[in-house]
Protein backbone atom coordinates (compact mmCIF):
# COMPACT_ATOMS: atom_id res chain seq x y z
CA UNK A 1 0.00 0.00 0.00
CA UNK A 2 1.50 3.17 -0.35
CA UNK A 3 0.04 7.01 0.49
CA UNK A 4 -0.67 9.73 -1.37
CA UNK A 5 -1.03 13.64 -0.54
CA UNK A 6 -3.11 16.21 -2.51
CA UNK A 7 -0.39 16.67 -4.72
CA UNK A 8 -0.12 13.48 -5.43
CA UNK A 9 3.34 12.66 -3.75
CA UNK A 10 4.34 9.54 -1.92
CA UNK A 11 4.15 9.36 2.14
CA UNK A 12 6.18 6.92 3.05
CA UNK A 13 8.07 8.12 5.89
CA UNK A 14 7.37 9.44 9.30
CA UNK A 15 10.03 11.35 11.57
CA UNK A 16 9.07 10.82 15.47
CA UNK A 17 10.80 13.06 18.34
CA UNK A 18 10.78 11.54 21.16
CA UNK A 19 11.37 14.37 23.45
CA UNK A 20 12.24 18.01 23.33
CA UNK A 21 14.73 17.94 25.79
CA UNK A 22 19.06 18.72 24.96
CA UNK A 23 22.06 18.35 27.09
CA UNK A 24 23.47 21.27 24.60
CA UNK A 25 22.02 24.90 23.93
CA UNK A 26 23.17 25.23 20.19
CA UNK A 27 23.13 29.51 19.64
CA UNK A 28 20.94 28.88 16.20
CA UNK A 29 18.44 26.72 17.76
CA UNK A 30 17.41 28.18 21.25
CA UNK A 31 18.60 31.27 23.79
CA UNK A 32 20.96 30.69 26.38
CA UNK A 33 18.60 29.98 28.82
CA UNK A 34 17.25 27.18 26.91
CA UNK A 35 13.30 27.04 26.28
CA UNK A 36 11.15 25.50 28.81
CA UNK A 37 10.73 21.83 28.85
CA UNK A 38 7.18 20.24 28.52
CA UNK A 39 5.63 18.38 32.01
CA UNK A 40 6.79 14.44 31.17
CA UNK A 41 3.11 14.12 31.61
CA UNK A 42 2.96 15.31 28.22
CA UNK A 43 5.13 13.68 25.93
CA UNK A 44 4.45 10.74 24.02
CA UNK A 45 4.77 7.34 26.01
CA UNK A 46 6.84 4.59 24.56
CA UNK A 47 3.74 2.72 24.04
CA UNK A 48 1.67 5.94 22.28
CA UNK A 49 4.51 6.06 19.88
CA UNK A 50 4.64 2.71 19.01
CA UNK A 51 0.99 2.40 18.53
CA UNK A 52 1.10 5.27 15.66
CA UNK A 53 3.73 4.07 14.49
CA UNK A 54 1.51 0.55 13.98
CA UNK A 55 -0.74 2.11 12.24
CA UNK A 56 1.53 4.21 10.12
CA UNK A 57 2.97 1.20 8.88
CA UNK A 58 -0.37 -0.32 8.01
CA UNK A 59 -1.33 2.88 6.14
CA UNK A 60 2.31 2.46 4.02
CA UNK A 61 4.98 4.23 5.84
CA UNK A 62 8.17 2.53 6.22
CA UNK A 63 10.82 4.59 7.33
CA UNK A 64 11.12 6.11 11.03
CA UNK A 65 13.26 8.23 12.30
CA UNK A 66 13.95 9.09 15.99
CA UNK A 67 14.68 12.92 16.38
CA UNK A 68 14.34 15.29 19.27
CA UNK A 69 15.29 17.63 20.84
CA UNK A 70 18.32 14.93 21.53
CA UNK A 71 17.01 11.41 21.54
CA UNK A 72 19.41 9.47 23.66
CA UNK A 73 18.50 11.47 26.31
CA UNK A 74 15.23 10.21 26.55
CA UNK A 75 15.24 7.72 29.30
CA UNK A 76 14.82 3.76 28.06
CA UNK A 77 15.32 4.84 24.75
CA UNK A 78 17.01 1.33 23.77
CA UNK A 79 13.98 -0.38 24.77
CA UNK A 80 11.76 2.02 22.46
CA UNK A 81 14.41 1.00 19.45
CA UNK A 82 13.54 -2.37 19.96
CA UNK A 83 9.64 -1.86 20.17
CA UNK A 84 9.54 -0.38 16.58
CA UNK A 85 12.18 -2.51 14.95
CA UNK A 86 9.81 -4.93 15.49
CA UNK A 87 6.35 -3.31 13.86
CA UNK A 88 5.57 -5.43 10.93
CA UNK A 89 6.32 -2.90 7.65
CA UNK A 90 9.75 -0.50 8.83
CA UNK A 91 11.78 -1.44 6.52
CA UNK A 92 14.41 2.14 7.54
CA UNK A 93 14.67 2.73 11.59
CA UNK A 94 17.03 5.71 11.85
CA UNK A 95 18.14 8.12 14.65
CA UNK A 96 19.08 11.72 14.54
CA UNK A 97 22.00 12.81 17.21
CA UNK A 98 24.24 15.30 18.61
CA UNK A 99 26.66 12.46 19.06
CA UNK A 100 27.18 13.20 22.75
CA UNK A 101 26.26 9.99 24.24
CA UNK A 102 26.42 7.55 21.45
CA UNK A 103 29.67 6.20 22.18
CA UNK A 104 28.33 4.55 25.52
CA UNK A 105 25.28 3.76 23.59
CA UNK A 106 25.80 2.67 19.99
CA UNK A 107 26.48 -1.17 20.41
CA UNK A 108 22.67 -1.35 22.34
CA UNK A 109 21.14 0.42 20.07
CA UNK A 110 22.23 -1.06 17.15
CA UNK A 111 21.34 -4.31 18.78
CA UNK A 112 17.75 -3.24 19.95
CA UNK A 113 17.26 -2.82 16.14
CA UNK A 114 18.69 0.47 14.85
CA UNK A 115 19.68 0.39 11.19
CA UNK A 116 21.89 3.86 11.23
CA UNK A 117 22.55 7.48 12.12
CA UNK A 118 23.00 10.81 11.73
CA UNK A 119 24.94 12.76 13.48
CA UNK A 120 24.74 16.79 13.79
CA UNK A 121 27.84 18.69 13.32
CA UNK A 122 28.90 21.82 12.85
CA UNK A 123 32.46 22.16 13.51
CA UNK A 124 35.93 20.21 13.36
CA UNK A 125 37.59 22.72 15.55
CA UNK A 126 36.68 22.33 20.00
CA UNK A 127 36.88 25.57 21.06
CA UNK A 128 34.43 26.94 17.84
CA UNK A 129 32.50 23.78 18.95
CA UNK A 130 31.77 24.52 22.39
CA UNK A 131 30.73 27.73 21.77
CA UNK A 132 28.16 27.26 18.88
CA UNK A 133 26.49 24.28 21.64
CA UNK A 134 27.10 26.40 24.57
CA UNK A 135 29.31 23.95 26.10
CA UNK A 136 29.19 20.79 24.24
CA UNK A 137 32.41 18.58 23.77
CA UNK A 138 33.79 17.75 20.38
CA UNK A 139 36.25 14.87 21.56
CA UNK A 140 32.82 13.13 22.74
CA UNK A 141 31.01 13.89 19.50
CA UNK A 142 34.25 12.24 17.13
CA UNK A 143 34.23 9.44 19.84
CA UNK A 144 30.28 8.07 19.11
CA UNK A 145 30.88 8.58 15.52
CA UNK A 146 33.22 6.35 15.69
CA UNK A 147 31.59 4.13 18.17
CA UNK A 148 28.92 3.83 15.67
CA UNK A 149 30.52 3.24 12.52
CA UNK A 150 32.08 0.35 14.20
CA UNK A 151 28.37 -0.87 15.40
CA UNK A 152 27.29 -0.99 12.05
CA UNK A 153 24.85 1.86 11.81
CA UNK A 154 26.03 2.80 8.81
CA UNK A 155 25.96 4.26 6.20
CA UNK A 156 26.34 7.61 8.83
CA UNK A 157 25.90 11.09 8.19
CA UNK A 158 27.12 14.12 9.16
CA UNK A 159 24.70 17.10 9.12
CA UNK A 160 26.53 20.47 8.82
CA UNK A 161 24.41 23.89 9.14
CA UNK A 162 26.19 26.24 7.88
CA UNK A 163 26.03 30.28 9.01
CA UNK A 164 28.13 32.66 7.83
CA UNK A 165 30.48 34.70 9.92
CA UNK A 166 30.18 31.41 12.45
CA UNK A 167 31.09 28.12 10.44
CA UNK A 168 31.50 28.77 6.27
CA UNK A 169 35.04 28.96 6.70
CA UNK A 170 34.87 25.17 7.45
CA UNK A 171 33.15 23.93 4.73
CA UNK A 172 36.28 23.12 2.87
CA UNK A 173 37.76 20.86 6.19
CA UNK A 174 34.44 19.02 5.94
CA UNK A 175 34.53 18.31 2.32
CA UNK A 176 37.92 17.16 2.97
CA UNK A 177 36.62 14.66 5.64
CA UNK A 178 34.13 13.13 3.10
CA UNK A 179 37.29 13.12 -0.41
CA UNK A 180 40.01 11.78 2.42
CA UNK A 181 37.84 9.48 5.15
CA UNK A 182 34.50 8.54 3.80
CA UNK A 183 32.32 10.90 5.33
CA UNK A 184 29.13 11.14 4.20
CA UNK A 185 28.87 15.01 5.03
CA UNK A 186 25.56 17.04 4.00
CA UNK A 187 25.70 20.87 3.70
CA UNK A 188 22.29 22.05 5.27
CA UNK A 189 20.99 25.27 4.95
CA UNK A 190 20.57 27.62 7.67
CA UNK A 191 16.96 27.83 8.00
CA UNK A 192 14.61 30.29 9.74
CA UNK A 193 13.35 27.77 12.83
CA UNK A 194 13.89 28.00 16.08
CA UNK A 195 14.36 30.18 19.17
CA UNK A 196 17.77 31.64 19.27
CA UNK A 197 16.83 34.02 17.08
CA UNK A 198 20.14 34.26 14.35
CA UNK A 199 18.83 33.50 11.36
CA UNK A 200 18.93 36.46 9.14
CA UNK A 201 19.57 37.22 5.50
CA UNK A 202 23.06 37.74 6.36
CA UNK A 203 23.72 34.53 8.03
CA UNK A 204 22.63 32.56 5.16
CA UNK A 205 24.96 30.60 2.71
CA UNK A 206 22.92 29.32 0.02
CA UNK A 207 24.06 25.47 -1.10
CA UNK A 208 25.04 26.93 -4.40
CA UNK A 209 27.85 28.61 -3.10
CA UNK A 210 28.58 26.46 -0.92
CA UNK A 211 29.24 23.93 -3.83
CA UNK A 212 31.01 26.59 -5.56
CA UNK A 213 33.83 27.04 -2.74
CA UNK A 214 33.93 23.41 -2.62
CA UNK A 215 34.83 22.72 -6.31
CA UNK A 216 36.74 26.08 -6.87
CA UNK A 217 39.52 24.43 -4.28
CA UNK A 218 38.62 20.91 -4.26
CA UNK A 219 38.14 20.43 -8.01
CA UNK A 220 34.80 19.31 -9.72
CA UNK A 221 32.08 17.14 -8.15
CA UNK A 222 30.30 14.57 -9.50
CA UNK A 223 26.70 13.44 -9.23
CA UNK A 224 26.14 10.39 -6.50
CA UNK A 225 23.14 8.23 -5.83
CA UNK A 226 22.50 8.73 -2.74
CA UNK A 227 23.25 6.72 0.26
CA UNK A 228 20.67 4.78 1.67
CA UNK A 229 17.96 6.91 3.28
CA UNK A 230 15.15 9.26 2.62
CA UNK A 231 15.85 12.53 2.45
CA UNK A 232 16.08 15.35 0.58
CA UNK A 233 19.87 15.79 -0.29
CA UNK A 234 21.09 16.56 -3.68
CA UNK A 235 24.60 13.97 -3.32
CA UNK A 236 27.92 14.36 -4.99
CA UNK A 237 31.00 12.95 -5.12
CA UNK A 238 34.96 13.55 -5.89
CA UNK A 239 36.30 11.75 -8.47
CA UNK A 240 38.63 10.21 -6.19
CA UNK A 241 37.30 10.31 -3.02
CA UNK A 242 35.52 7.22 -0.82
CA UNK A 243 32.61 9.36 0.84
CA UNK A 244 30.14 12.04 -0.61
CA UNK A 245 28.94 15.45 -0.11
CA UNK A 246 25.26 16.28 0.02
CA UNK A 247 23.48 19.92 -0.12
CA UNK A 248 20.07 20.09 1.91
CA UNK A 249 18.64 23.17 0.12
CA UNK A 250 15.54 24.05 1.79
CA UNK A 251 15.75 27.80 1.36
CA UNK A 252 17.30 28.27 -1.84
CA UNK A 253 15.90 25.56 -4.02
CA UNK A 254 13.10 23.94 -2.11
CA UNK A 255 12.54 20.69 -2.79
CA UNK A 256 8.94 20.81 -1.43
CA UNK A 257 7.29 19.10 -4.59
CA UNK A 258 9.62 15.47 -3.70
CA UNK A 259 8.70 15.30 0.17
CA UNK A 260 7.83 12.00 1.86
CA UNK A 261 7.41 12.82 5.35
CA UNK A 262 4.75 13.79 8.33
CA UNK A 263 6.07 14.82 11.56
CA UNK A 264 5.32 13.51 15.42
CA UNK A 265 6.22 16.21 18.23
CA UNK A 266 7.28 15.17 21.43
CA UNK A 267 3.97 15.98 22.76
CA UNK A 268 1.79 14.36 19.88
CA UNK A 269 1.08 16.68 17.38
CA UNK A 270 1.08 15.69 13.71
CA UNK A 271 2.98 18.14 11.68
CA UNK A 272 2.44 17.87 8.01
CA UNK A 273 5.32 20.44 6.86
CA UNK A 274 8.49 21.54 8.86
CA UNK A 275 8.54 24.80 7.93
CA UNK A 276 3.98 25.85 8.50
CA UNK A 277 2.85 26.20 11.69
CA UNK A 278 -0.25 23.66 11.00
CA UNK A 279 -0.37 20.56 13.64
CA UNK A 280 -3.42 17.58 14.17
CA UNK A 281 -3.36 16.88 17.87
CA UNK A 282 -3.17 13.18 18.12
CA UNK A 283 -1.99 13.25 22.04
CA UNK A 284 -5.79 13.52 23.13
CA UNK A 285 -7.05 10.88 21.14
CA UNK A 286 -4.67 8.44 22.21
CA UNK A 287 -5.58 9.51 25.45
CA UNK A 288 -9.07 9.56 25.52
CA UNK A 289 -8.55 5.41 24.37
CA UNK A 290 -8.86 5.81 20.35
CA UNK A 291 -8.67 2.80 18.98
CA UNK A 292 -6.39 2.22 15.75
CA UNK A 293 -9.42 3.31 13.05
CA UNK A 294 -9.16 6.76 14.95
CA UNK A 295 -5.43 7.30 14.75
CA UNK A 296 -5.43 5.81 11.00
CA UNK A 297 -8.32 8.73 10.67
CA UNK A 298 -5.87 11.40 12.20
CA UNK A 299 -2.83 10.62 9.93
CA UNK A 300 -5.39 10.42 7.29
CA UNK A 301 -6.26 14.05 7.81
CA UNK A 302 -2.44 15.24 8.42
CA UNK A 303 -1.36 13.53 4.95
CA UNK A 304 -4.35 15.34 3.30
CA UNK A 305 -3.58 18.55 4.84
CA UNK A 306 0.16 18.68 3.68
CA UNK A 307 0.64 21.90 1.90
CA UNK A 308 2.08 21.68 -1.64
CA UNK A 309 5.22 23.92 0.00
CA UNK A 310 7.05 26.33 2.52
CA UNK A 311 6.30 30.01 1.97
CA UNK A 312 9.98 31.11 3.42
CA UNK A 313 10.22 32.90 -0.10
CA UNK A 314 7.04 35.12 0.77
CA UNK A 315 8.83 35.84 4.23
CA UNK A 316 6.51 33.46 5.83
CA UNK A 317 8.32 31.72 8.82
CA UNK A 318 6.91 29.19 11.56
CA UNK A 319 6.76 30.70 14.49
CA UNK A 320 4.94 28.32 16.99
CA UNK A 321 7.53 25.84 17.63
CA UNK A 322 11.39 25.42 18.72
CA UNK A 323 13.23 22.81 16.26
CA UNK A 324 14.08 20.88 19.93
CA UNK A 325 10.09 20.16 19.93
CA UNK A 326 9.31 19.48 15.98
CA UNK A 327 12.32 17.23 15.97
CA UNK A 328 14.12 19.01 12.74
Amino acid sequence: MTLYDSYQRPIDYLRVSVTDRCNLRCVYCMPPEGVPWREHAEILTFEEIALVVRVAAELGIRKVRLTGGEPLVRRGIVQLVGQLAEIPGIEDLSMTTNGLLLASMARDLAAAGLQRVNVSLDSLDPERFARLTRGGALENVLAGIDAAVNAGLQPLKINTVVIRGWNDDEVLQFAEKARRDGWHVRFIEFMPVGRGGMWSPAAFVPAAEIRARIEATLGPLLPEDSPRGAGPARYYRFPEGMGTIGLISAVSEHFCSGCNRLRLSADGRLRPCLLCDEEIDLRSVLRNGAGADEIRERLLVAIRNKPRGHRLDEQSFPQGRAMSEIGG
